[in-house]
């Protein structure tokens, strides 16, 4: 005959199975696998709220659930007020130079700068002379612009290439983006500043060659 192993207590007492499952229980893997504290609040915040449109077995006051709808609707519009509709093409694009088909040479940009500029149109020349700055350092192969190139991305390309020009390349940056994206208006001494920064660096030697 095959000897059979020592017998295993197929159905253990009480105090034994209370000791296997604490046991088990305390291993690691079960730990890890516990909802967090915050886990646990988020999902007793869904349940209430979800059960208080559940009519059919909520005990909720009728009263109560119009209030808490109320409540919600009201939040919602308070922040719709605050922040306005979702700008999802904005927030694509935000900082981005050039529009995809904008093909114009630099003194294109800087004559439609000065044409804005002569009929008091503050806002489109800061965008334009701007514009016309950064296209006029890549025709001259100094800072690269390509698809998609932020005002702030440029503004630190060009640095590098002008550091004396640092904080007002920043600052050109911040008003561009500030006038093209969150709808500020500039002022006729914002638009000089820009025109300003372009005539200076269109007549500067970069670094590289300054120091040659």
């Amino acid at each position: 005959m095959i000897a059979l192993p020592a017998a295993v207590p197929v159905q253990p007492g009480a105090g034994t199975a209370r000791r296997w499952l604490l046991d088990e229980l305390a291993k690691p893997a079960y730990a890890a696998a516990e909802p967090s504290p915050f886990d646990r609040a988020v999902q007793a915040f869904l349940t209430w709220f979800t059960g208080l449109f559940d009519v059919t077995n909520s005990s909720t006051p009728p009263l109560v659930l119009a209030i808490a709808i109320g409540v919600v609707v009201a939040v919602l519009i308070a922040a719709l007020l605050l922040f306005g509709l979702p700008r999802r093409n904005r927030r694509s694009t935000a900082g981005s130079l050039f529009g995809a088909d904008d093909r114009r040479s630099a003194d294109e940009m800087r004559r439609a700068a000065e044409a804005a500029m002569a009929r008091g149109d503050w806002s489109l020349a800061v965008l334009e002379r701007f514009r016309a700055l950064a296209r006029g350092l890549d025709e001259r192969t100094l800072v690269p612009v390509f698809p998609g190139t932020t005002a702030t991305a440029f503004a630190v390309s060009a640095a590098r290439t002008f550091p004396a020009e640092h904080g007002e390349l920043q600052s050109a940056a911040e008003l561009f983006d500030g006038v093209r994206y969150a709808d500020d208006t500039a002022t006729r001494e914002d638009a000089l500043s820009i025109f300003a920064l372009d005539d200076r660096l269109a007549a500067a030697r970069p670094l590289s060659l300054a120091t040659a």
